[in-house]
């Protein structure tokens, strides 16, 4: 074992969460934050000898950093239970952590993600650099965060180089249910800035350039057809994000 927890947030997680564990043997503790799971997740989880505790869900960003505050130990690496570690990932922890860091407190590591049977490295999916692994006090979560939540640090992220797996979606309808409810999400941070669309030819020409971005532009195409779907997508999600600010930035007008 090592002066490691792995924290996870869970929903529903009960064919997921033993993976994401199992791929961290050598951490000296596991929690596990469940925000109300209907199926089997507590027994899986207690069943590998891992902590399980219920919070009930505000945000993304709350529910990380309650999970993080429960951690006893000098490191902490936070995992989503879709989430598991290469071998090789595996074994870059053990030592950055047998060895202080190297001098260094927070760790960024690239994720790849499955989707509809292949391994997506296009269209902007690869290499999603994510920041999970940091020294006890050198990080934290901001708990209003609604939606991409990001780890909170003054410290320039090193790298890692094994890469953290990823299963995102359980399939096509999955995806755009996420897509619909992430949109509404980020669409109503981005009203919260005083964002505003009043003109509706933008919405069209600004999803046109998002499946462009991501399909030509991010060579979303050398990913085959799950390429062509996730660029489709991206750009139907964007769609929907920008409409709903439309609809609130145009509320009262008699001229649209």
């Amino acid at each position: 074992m090592v002066d490691l927890s792995l924290v996870i947030i869970a929903l529903d997680e009960e064919h997921n969460i033993s993976r994401c564990i199992k791929s961290v043997p050598f951490a000296k503790e596991v929690i596990v934050v469940d925000s109300g799971s209907k199926d089997k997740t507590k027994q899986v989880v207690e069943s590998l000898g891992a902590k399980f505790l219920y919070k009930e869900w505000k945000s993304f960003g709350d529910q990380k950093k309650f999970a993080s505050d429960q951690a006893k130990s000098g490191w902490i690496l936070s995992l989503d239970a879709d989430e598991w570690l290469s071998e090789g990932l595996q074994e870059e922890i053990k030592q950055i952590i047998d060895n202080d860091g190297f001098g260094k407190n927070v760790f960024r590591m690239r994720r790849m993600s499955r989707y509809l049977g292949c391994w997506i490295k296009h269209g902007g999916w690869y290499p999603d650099w994510q920041t999970r692994l940091y020294k006890a006090g050198f990080a934290g979560w901001d708990d209003n965060e609604t939606i991409h939540e990001t780890l909170k640090t003054k410290e320039k992220p090193s790298r890692l180089w094994g890469i953290m797996y990823h299963i995102p979606f359980d399939g096509i309808k999955d995806q755009m249910d996420s897509n619909f409810r992430y949109a509404k999400l980020l669409a109503e941070r981005k009203l919260k800035d005083g964002v505003k669309i009043c003109c509706p030819a933008k919405i069209i020409i600004k999803t046109i350039s998002k499946f462009f971005e991501n399909y030509i532009l991010k060579s979303g195409w050398r990913d085959g057809i799950a390429g062509f779907i996730i660029a489709v997508n991206s750009a139907h999600s964007y769609m929907v994000q920008m409409y709903t600010i439309y609809i609130e930035s145009t509320k009262g007008r008699t001229d649209v």
